[in-house]
């Protein structure tokens, strides 16, 4: 026995209860610990989408069109029937409200972060995901603000792996599945103190340019 998302048949039920059960208490933590809004995603399974479009172009990655958000300050009782009424779904946050995210390549991004805690440099939340990119959150603001920055650093020209995300895009959040690839984990995860208020991109953007450079070098 399954559960289904746009007509494909996921996980048996006991395992699916389990997952479900840690992804409302996920959402529940997101949306009324932390103060961001979630967003019921789509998966990918045996590399067909859960939206059940057949041409889907981003398999496992994207909102679901049909499912509302669960908006911050939502509690476990609240995230509970948002997923219930779509089982399997994925736990995605939108970019450009708490936060934006600048995103590199993971090896960078771990090599980054152990430069930046020695530094004492204020950081957000940090995820990682089975692609292989580390994800940092920091102001929302910061995609609009990245080309500048860079100039101004000096790192305009450079060849980098590095791209902000901002207003528009989601990322998709621990515990859940990103496009069949795996489950994304934290690095470095939110607290009271960071959730609410991360980072100016300034402040980590020299170090992490940096980093990027020297591991594409």
């Amino acid at each position: 026995m399954g559960f289904t998302i746009g007509g494909i048949r996921e996980m048996r039920s006991g395992a699916r209860r389990r997952a479900r059960t840690t992804e409302c208490t996920a959402v529940a933590e997101y949306t009324g610990l932390w103060g961001w809004d979630v967003v019921p995603g789509a998966r990918a399974v045996a590399g067909r989408c859960s939206c059940g479009d057949p041409g889907c172009t981003a398999p496992g990655a994207h909102p679901l069109a049909f499912a509302e958000p669960v908006l911050a300050g939502a509690g476990l009782d609240d995230a509970t029937r948002a997923w219930s009424r779509l089982p399997g779904a994925a736990v995605l946050l939108p970019v450009g409200r708490s936060f934006d995210v600048i995103e590199v390549a993971e090896a960078a991004g771990r090599r980054a972060l152990v430069r930046l805690e020695r530094m004492g440099l204020p950081l957000g939340p940090v995820c990682v995901t089975p692609a292989g990119r580390a994800q940092f959150f920091v102001a929302p603001g910061a995609a609009a603000e990245l080309p500048q920055l860079l100039y101004r650093m000096g790192w305009d020209d450079a060849d980098l792996d590095l791209h902000c995300l901002g207003a528009g895009a989601h990322i998709t959040a621990p515990p859940s599945d990103l496009a069949g690839l795996g489950p994304v984990n934290w690095l470095r995860p939110p607290t009271l103190d960071t959730a609410g208020a991360p980072p100016e991109a300034r402040l980590l953007l020299g170090t992490l340019a940096y980093i990027c450079h020297r591991t594409h070098c």
